[in-house]
């Protein structure tokens, strides 16, 4: 008779998929299921491994021996069979979790959190870890999943991981040695029931097995996030735009300073930074101050600042023609993201809003409210214009048409309102499930769309 442990990976995309083969590479007898009873590619992805498929049945008829239950981050922890299985005594846990647990305990992990600001935090911060001559892994929610090569990373090695409040919400023992929070605003709350505080507290467990070994890096200009120093037993370093800090790194007059230990010293004016924006001003703040805490030289992360172009999909140049410019923003998927791009725009902007069939239940007043005159029209498409639309006619914003033909029409409608010297901006402010798999399928096919005008 077989004595392996048996694991039921609930959620079948990408984490899932790791998650299966590494417990089977780790002698589990894996159960896969999903919600779809089809997953286009899944066999090619899974090819090599022995599992048994329970695609379209209920979680809950799945748990009689079963020893772990490996949840995705999209399915929530108040689902019937996560209590059922718990109170069986059956450990339920996240992909984060499991891909730590398999990692070596004496490698390094730097861990980035907010609302916005992740992606770039995290790839910049990859970048200059490797910069440092560091073996580094970017993984976690930036797209490749911590399981994917946790069975790779050694002690020594230096995981930098992008983590989300979906999937801080399962943990149990994950423990970042450096973690930074950037900001903390409106997101998620469908998946919150509505509550601030249930999505703050998720974002919050980033801290809340560190030890005073560790680091925190905590944004002094956010209330939420300041206000969590005491949720965390680790060192608080702090940034700040706004005003100088005993520890942390700091913006005086542009110029931006480390402080450590009553030293300071000057890490690079902020005009040298080659991504635009306030925002990314900050988001060079937390990765330089994750780096500097975990001992990369001064000298290394000068050079990578001064080099680092951004990433795709988040204020990312497409190309101008006849005088307007197009930009992709498509990571931008709530409200508070796209403010920060139109704050970085320095030319009159078309916005594209929406352009997804999954609503969050997102405020767009403080949206319309940033405009700052700025934005001279919005075109929005997808299941959240009500809600836009709402907050044109809150703030009396009269320059707001609805596209209902395709994604290319909507494009072009844009392009005929803007004139030489305008960008059209995509930043929906709004998730592209239901019309695209992910942020990057739609970002993809507005540059594909804008290259053929």
């Amino acid at each position: 008779m077989e004595n392996r442990k048996t694991a039921l990976i609930v959620g079948m995309a990408r984490s899932g998929i790791s998650s299966a083969k590494l417990l089977y590479k780790n002698g589990y007898r894996v159960l896969i299921n999903d919600i779809k009873r089809e997953i286009p590619g899944l066999l090619d992805a899974l090819k090599g491994i022995e599992y048994v498929n329970y695609l379209g049945a209920p979680a809950e008829a799945l748990l009689d021996g079963v020893d772990l239950v490996v949840i995705s981050p999209v399915i929530p922890l108040t689902k019937p069979f996560v209590s059922m299985a718990r109170a069986r005594g059956i450990e339920v846990i996240g992909e984060i979790e499991l891909g730590y647990r398999f990692s070596d305990r004496g490698s390094r992990f730097v861990c980035i959190g907010g609302t916005n600001g992740k992606t770039t935090t995290t790839t910049l911060t990859g970048e200059i870890f490797k910069a440092a001559g560091e073996t580094t892994y970017v993984l976690g929610n930036i797209g490749i999943p911590i399981t994917e090569h946790s069975m790779d990373i050694k002690a020594g090695d230096v995981v930098v991981a992008e983590t989300a409040a979906l999937q801080l919400e399962s943990i149990d023992t994950f423990r970042p040695n450096a973690a930074g929070l950037l900001n903390i605003t409106e997101d998620h709350l469908n998946r919150f029931n509505n509550s601030m505080e249930q999505y703050i507290a998720a974002k919050a467990r980033m801290f809340e097995n560190q030890t005073e070994d560790d680091f925190a890096i905590l944004n002094l200009d956010d209330p939420i996030v300041s206000g969590l120093a005491e949720k965390t037993k680790a060192k608080v370093l702090w940034i700040s735009q706004k005003q100088e800090v005993d520890e942390g790194v700091f913006n005086s007059d542009g110029i931006l300073y480390w402080r450590h230990n009553k030293e300071t010293q000057v890490i690079i004016n902020a005009k040298e930074l080659q991504i635009p924006g306030a925002h990314n001003i900050e988001n060079a703040m937390c990765a330089s101050a994750l780096a500097l805490c975990m001992g990369v030289s001064m000298g290394v992360i000068r050079q990578v600042l001064r080099s680092f172009m951004g990433v795709e999909h988040r204020i990312e140049f497409v190309r101008e023609k006849n005088g307007i410019r197009y930009i992709n923003d498509s990571k931008a998927t709530n409200p508070d993201s796209t403010i920060k791009a139109i704050e970085a725009m320095d030319r009159p902007t078309i916005l594209l809003l929406g352009v997804g069939e999954y609503d969050k239940y997102s405020d767009f007043v403080p949206l319309f409210n940033a405009f700052n005159g700025k934005v001279k029209a919005v075109v929005a498409s997808g299941v959240t214009v009500p809600e836009i639309l709402a907050g044109a006619e809150i703030t009396g914003f009269k320059e707001f048409y609805v596209s209902r033909g395709t994604f290319t029409e909507m494009v072009e409608q844009a392009t005929k309102l803007a004139k030489p010297g305008y960008n059209v901006l995509l930043s929906p402010a709004a998730a592209s499930w239901g019309m695209f798999a992910d942020y990057e399928e739609r970002g993809r096919k507005f540059k594909e769309i804008v290259k053929k005008l």
